[in-house]
């Protein structure tokens, strides 16, 4: 299917299928997801009963600056066909409402299909690093940044054995032509554990950075809970800025010295000395010698608790913004209600 920007009113149908309304190419089902200006949800085609996942991003909820990332957000998207990378198949675009129209991922993200498995090797953590080193090199050699990789935006195809993990949520990314300066990010964006020293630093930063956040993923991986922990954002920023980790036994002792180096290679504070995609790929532990032997049980435990509290912290963040709502309907409210004074003269009593 071709990527075309698609343009159409939110009622009226165009004379050709690039001008028709998203409703008479797809059927809408249920919501897969939402955030706070998009919902995103599983649509049938018409035409061949095809599923996909449909991002609806509402317009009139952005700002100027905001609907300008949601637009580079299409266009880093529609450069993007690899394997292990999401799919963006077309768009349409109403004055009121942007459509995505993309590949249905049904697999769960990587740790939840982790935990739901019951066991892991150092061999199934070597060929995560591997697929995703694998699309890394695609995306800087095409001059992507990610800019945000972690756990929840590594989701698999479908609930298969053989289903392809996939890259997914291109919203921080960002696109430059070369690597020399002026073509450096310095925005400070990402996820808060997973993001590298130097973004912390308030430096100018590159591809790097994605690399840095695939260690953090290996890190877990290998033991089950992240290699950077503090009670306050402060301290976590400091450990990270310094790159003050250790591998601490008992989760560590069965771990290969082989793995070890590999993160070691991602979680490098100097961006330049920082293995690339091209290392991880060659690396003999990466693609070849990783042992297939289950790691401990606790190692699952470790990462049940960790997907756990990750869920917890979803939660706690759902409750707050609808109790925030709450109390902003209570103001509005409150704002509408006559005041004593008013409703006196309301009443004809002055």
């Amino acid at each position: 299917m071709g990527k075309n920007l698609s343009k159409s009113g939110d009622s009226g149908g165009g004379k050709s299928d690039k001008n028709k309304n998203i409703k008479q190419v797809y059927t809408f089902k249920e919501k897969l997801g939402t955030g706070s200006f998009a919902v995103v949800k599983r649509v049938v085609r018409n035409s061949d009963k095809e599923e996909f996942a449909v991002k609806v991003i509402r317009k009139t909820k952005l700002n100027k600056d905001e609907l300008a990332v949601v637009h580079d957000e299409v266009e880093i998207m529609q450069r993007v066909e690899h394997k292990h990378c999401v799919r963006l198949f077309e768009i349409y675009e109403t004055s009121a409402k942007l459509y995505m129209v993309m590949e249905l991922l049904t697999g769960g993200e990587l740790f939840d299909r982790i935990v739901t498995k019951g066991n892991y090797s150092e061999k199934e953590a070597a060929d995560v690093v591997n697929t995703v080193a694998e699309a890394l090199k695609y995306l800087h050699d095409n001059g992507i940044v990610h800019r945000d990789l972690k756990p929840e935006n590594l989701i698999y195809q479908n609930s298969t054995e053989e289903a392809l993990l996939k890259i997914t949520d291109f919203g921080l990314a960002k696109y430059r032509s070369t690597d020399t300066a002026h073509a450096l990010l310095n925005t400070a964006c990402g996820t808060p554990g997973y993001v590298a020293p130097e973004v912390l630093e308030g430096k100018q930063y590159g591809k790097e950075v994605d690399l840095w956040s695939l260690g953090v993923i290996l890190y877990i991986l290998l033991c089950g809970f992240p290699p950077f922990y503090d009670e306050t954002t402060a301290g976590l920023y400091r450990q990270i800025k310094q790159g003050q980790y250790d591998f601490p036994d008992p989760y560590w002792t069965d771990i290969t010295d082989d793995a070890k180096d590999v993160v070691r290679g991602l979680l490098t504070v100097k961006p330049k000395e920082r293995w690339d995609p091209d290392a991880l790929v060659t690396n003999s532990w990466v693609s070849a010698t990783a042992s297939p032997k289950k790691l401990p049980a606790v190692q699952i435990r470790n990462l049940r608790l960790h997907t756990a509290k990750k869920d917890l912290r979803k939660g706690v963040r759902a409750v707050i913004a609808i109790n925030r709502f709450v109390r902003a309907l209570v103001k509005e409210a409150e704002k509408a209600r006559p005041s004593k004074t008013n409703q006196k003269i309301v009443d004809g009593k002055v």
